[in-house]
Order: structure tokens, then sequence, then C-alpha cells
């Protein structure tokens, strides 16, 4: 069927975003008696003899793929659903529809699209498609039959969906308005904002797929993201992520630049630094006339000192080739400054290997780029050519050469130790999730680099004073030896107590885990921020989350219990330590609450049995 545009097409009235509407009311849809079921006909003939459930009554389970920004919008269309009744499930065989979040970065990440479309028409679930996939490639064969929300078209969700749930095809596409940045949301680790402040780009880069769907530069307002701020930081929001496909290209289509949004948003930011403000993926070309203005803002105390800066590739005749409009040297003067002229400053990157025409000495280029700066960040991606793009025609290089080329590089900046040197140092870092391994809390210091420790729950959205215990390749580990922002432990801890299904999930871009590389989501080929950066994983071929509300109170009880009994295990064999540790955390005590209650307990127990011992043989003795 044809695209849809606006619902209101041709009449005098209008509604607010996410407002629902009768769908058959105001535009055409159409009826999915198309699909391969050969029992689909039967099931719509009974379908419109029965009456439909009740709208937000069901279940819906989605799946996100790819970047910050398709993650921020899964927690918009997720928040609207919501609003209007429906609930989630991590479980897809328990969900009444699937909405599917799509990337269309690489091959792989639509690969993984195409698999769960696949099993979702085969269980016969009512399935959604949203992202750039359908927004870039909208005549795609495994979209047939399927309804699809555009990237514009986020506070649309519930129609569609409802749409979708009757048995009928919905498409919408095509807009020229931005989604508002007020809409219900539900984060996924609710204290982190997720902010995009632009879609699209300025760039032209010969490889990306994601300008085909994201499309020309759209910057959001300076007031309009100024009072998103206020409003996440009084939601106790205590990380703000700035998301865009390329944050330094902000403001250039209305009139306006980066430094100016940035200094407008710390100026929102807590004096006390209780919220930190992160500043997304940014290319070369436009913030090399505003580096100082840019380093100042790092230096903010409410700012992470980390800027995520992709190069792609160490050759000028290779950065020619993807039309990234800017040269090897322009980024070494990017990172150089930086680096001058802000303390602790750390910058990730992004490579492509084996993209067309690279030769073995451009690759060797690369290779001592990266050498020399031993960026403790990096992504690195094999070349997939995408549809469309100008870089799918070109000769590529034999995909053995490319598999052996991201190797190298790979085993290249495996073999660096960037936080050797950390042991012993006492850092500021600030809390906001559980790691995958449930024991360690995460944190991250100025410059954002992953300090994991063991803490109660109710410490997450906190900030504390570490002092560093040892280092690994992707994080460091750390022992808390005195808190700030008291007040909020309290209550936290409160709040746990008197709403305990509020746990907070996990990050958008997956739970830190502990020994390894964390994989992030999709970075753009084109250095689309995407890139959560929390930590690099070389040759990620796909990245997914699901947006789902979960209820964490049985592992955040079991977690604290094994965090804590590992702590005091810890303090028992590191004794020179413990004065350092404040007693408020009862780990310099030898007896604590759990040890007392655990002791009564078994003391209990052991009264109880001796009582019902006694009891049967003076019963026994009677007779």
């Amino acid at each position: 069927m044809e695209d849809i545009e606006d619902l209101l097409i041709g009449t005098a009235t209008g509604t607010p975003p996410g407002f629902r509407l009768p769908l058959a009311a105001s535009v055409a849809t159409k009826t999915n008696s198309n699909r391969r079921n050969p029992n689909q006909k039967q099931r719509t003939q009974l379908a419109t003899a029965t009456p439909s459930p009740i709208p937000g009554t069901q279940t819906i389970y989605i799946k996100t793929f790819g970047c910050s920004h398709n993650q921020s919008d899964s927690e918009y269309m997720a928040g609207q659903l919501s609003a209007f009744g429906y609930s989630f499930s991590d479980n897809p065989d328990q969900a009444d529809l699937w909405l599917i979040n799509t990337c269309t970065v690489k091959s792989p990440s639509q690969s993984a699209m195409d698999t769960i479309i696949a099993k979702g028409k085969s269980s016969n679930k009512p399935l959604v498609v949203a992202g750039c996939v359908p927004q870039g490639s909208r005549g795609l064969k495994e979209l047939e039959g399927i309804s699809i929300v555009g990237v514009q078209q986020i506070d649309r969700v519930v129609e569609v969906v409802e749409e979708t749930l009757k048995g009928h095809e919905v498409r919408l596409l095509t807009r020229k308005t931005l989604p508002a940045l007020d809409l219900p949301k539900v984060r996924k680790n609710k204290f982190v904002e997720i902010l995009p402040i632009n879609v699209g780009c300025l760039g032209a880069c010969t490889y990306c797929k994601t300008k085909h769907a994201r499309g020309h530069l759209g910057s959001y307002t300076i007031d309009s993201l100024v009072g998103r701020v206020k409003s996440v930081i009084a939601d106790g929001v205590r990380e703000i992520w700035l998301s865009s496909e390329d944050t330094g290209a902000y403001g250039r289509d209305i009139g306006v630049n980066l430094p100016t949004l940035l200094n407008a948003l710390v100026a929102e930011l807590p004096p006390d630094a209780s919220t930190m403000l992160r500043i997304g993926m940014t290319n070369p070309p436009f913030i090399l006339e505003h580096l100082k203005e840019i380093a100042e803002t790092l230096r903010h105390p409410c700012v992470y000192s980390f800027l995520h800066v992709p190069v792609q590739s160490g050759s000028d005749a290779v950065l020619t080739a993807m039309n990234r409009e800017y040269t090897v040297g322009e980024f070494r003067t990017v990172v150089d400054t930086l680096m001058e002229l802000v303390p602790g400053m750390q910058i990730a990157t992004d490579i492509i290997c084996g993209f067309p025409g690279e030769t073995d000495e451009d690759f060797e280029q690369t290779v001592n780029l990266v050498k020399e700066y031993k960026f403790s960040q990096v992504h690195i991606s094999q070349f997939y050519p995408r549809p469309g793009t100008p870089a799918a025609r070109m000769k590529k290089v034999p995909s053995n050469v490319v598999k052996s080329r991201s190797r190298e590089l790979t085993n290249v900046f495996e073999a660096f130790t960037p936080y050797t040197g950390m042991e012993g140092k006492v850092e500021r870092i600030w809390i906001s999730d559980i790691a995958s391994d449930g024991v360690h809390l995460v944190g991250h210091t100025k410059g954002y680099i992953q300090v994991l420790v063991i803490a109660p729950d109710h410490m997450l959205g906190t900030s504390a004073i570490v002092k560093i215990t040892s280092c690994g390749r992707w994080s460091v580990f750390g022992e808390v030896i005195d808190t700030l922002n008291l007040n909020q432990v309290r209550t936290n801890k409160a709040s746990s107590k008197e709403t305990p299904n509020q746990d907070a999930p996990s990050l958008c871009c997956r739970p830190a885990s502990v020994g390894s590389s964390l994989q992030e989501p999709e970075s753009c080929a084109c250095g689309n921020d995407s890139c959560c950066a929390k930590s690099t994983h070389a040759n990620s071929d796909n990245t997914s989350s699901d947006v789902v509300p979960q209820n964490q109170n049985g592992r955040n009880f079991i977690g604290w219990v094994l965090r804590k009994r590992k702590h005091l295990l810890h303090k028992k064999f590191d004794s020179s330590e413990l004065g350092s540790v404040k007693k408020e955390h009862g780990s310099s005590r030898k007896w604590d609450f759990i040890d007392k209650a655990l002791l009564g307990g078994i003391s209990f127990s052991i009264f109880i049995i001796a009582v019902v011992v006694v009891a049967l043989s003076f019963r026994i003795w009677s007779q």
C-alpha cells in the first residue's frame, strides 16, 4: 500500500502527539489478508464477526537494534504505549505483538532483523517494524505485509499498534516535523536520559545507509532541549547522553552552533555535579572551528571528559574514497588539542577495515595511528557494502584480506593496557548500573572510565569517592571510601522500600560485563554516535536490546547479599586498608546485620526442631 502521511491531512483539526484517534476514520488501512498462512482468511472472517479486544490491554515485546538514538526512540515508543495501558514482556512468546526497532548500519544487523521477522511470522505474531531499515529501504521483500513506523513517526506508534492488532497493515513514513521531546518515555535505565539533539547529518559518506533513513540535518531548538533537561533532572536522572548522527553539526540548519547549546545545557545542571552530561559522537569537520569552546565545556565539573570522534581510517586516500571531508591531520588536530586542553581526556574512535581500494600501505597507516594514540576505546568493524550506497559499487577487497586486517588491528588494540597506573588513585565516580555478574555496581570517572565497585543497590544514581584497587583491560575495580549525595542515598533506599517494583533496568547499551570487552550499540559506520561508548568491542556484528520495565527485586536482594559477603571476605584478606573504609558501609565490623540475621535464623530453627522432638517424645511416652 502507499505510504500514509499524517492522520489529519485535509482536516482543520489537530491533535497533540500520541493522542489516540480511530485510525480508520482518518486514513485508509489495508487488511492484512496477503499473509502466506492458509488459515488467515478464516481468521479474518472470524475477527470481523468477533469484537476486537479492548485497546491497551495487550502485551508488547520490544526489540531494539543499533545506536543510542534508536534506544531513545524505543523508550519513547514504550512510554506512549505504556501511557495508553499496554504492558511489556521480555518473553516474545508471551506477547500479543512484536515491535522491532531496526538498524541499517551493517549487514549483520539487518540479517538479525530478517531472522526475528521470520520467527514472528511463523508464530503468527502481529508485527510492527520501526527504525532505519524500513525508512531507508521501503521496498524490502521482508517488510511485505508488515506495519511500519518511520523514524520521525514514533509519536504515532499507539495508532499503528492498535490497527495492527486489528489485522490491518499501516505504514507511516513521511513527515516534515520532528517528534516532540516531551512525549512519555520508559527509560531502560531510570538514571540515564538519552537526549537526541538533532537527526540526520550534513555528510555524504559513500558507505553510509543511515543518511538514507535519517535524512538531512534537522536540529531541535535550544529552548526545547533546555526544557527537556530541566524536566529529566526533576525526574531524578543522573546522566544525560546527547545523541545524534553528528553532534558537531548541531544547529547549522537553524542558525546556532554546538557550543551555544552546550553552554545553555550546562547552566541547568546541578552545581553539586549530581547529574552529569555526556557529549555524543562528533565527526572532525564540524568541531575544528570550536575546539577551544568544546574543551572548555569538557573541563566543566558536570561534563564527562570523554568524546567519541570516529577516524575510520589512517589513510587520506581511503578517507577521500569514503568522502569523509577531513584528513588524518585534521583528526590529529582534534585529538591533540583536546588531550592538551582537557585534563584526563578520553577519546574513543571507530575504524573500518577493508574499505574498497584499501591497500596494505593504507592499512599500515591505520595501524600506526592506533599504535601512536593507544586509544582506550576503539570500535573495529569490517566493511559491509550497503545496498544503494556508492561504496557498494566499488571494487571490494577480498573477504579473507578484510578479516585478516580486522584480526590484526584487534590484536594491536587489545594489547594496550590503558588503565595501568591507576592503582591506588582516589577518584570520584557516578554510579548508574549493575554489572552483568550481579555482584558489582558500575560507575564512571570524570573521564568516563568504567569502575566496578561492591556496594548496596541503593547507591545506584549516586556519586562516591573510590580508591582504585586493580586494573583490567576494559575497566578498573574500586573500593568505596566515601559517599556523596547522602540525601539521595537515603531517598533511593526509602523509595526501594515503598515501591519495590520500581528498580532500574539495565542500561541501553546492555549491562556491563566483568573481565571482558563490553559490547556497545552499533556505531554508525559514519560514526553515528550513536555509540554508547561504554567500552569497546572489536568486530561487533550486531547488538540489540529489549525495552522492557523489569522487576529485579529477587536479583537485587540476592546480589546485595553476594556483594556484601564478597566485600567482607575481601576486607578480611586486605586488612591494611580497613581504615580507609567508612564504618557506615559495615565493612569494618566483624558482625554485621546479615551475619546476625543468619545466626538468629539458624538458632531459631534449632530451637523449633528441639521443641518438636521433645513433644513427639512426650507423646510417645504417654501412650
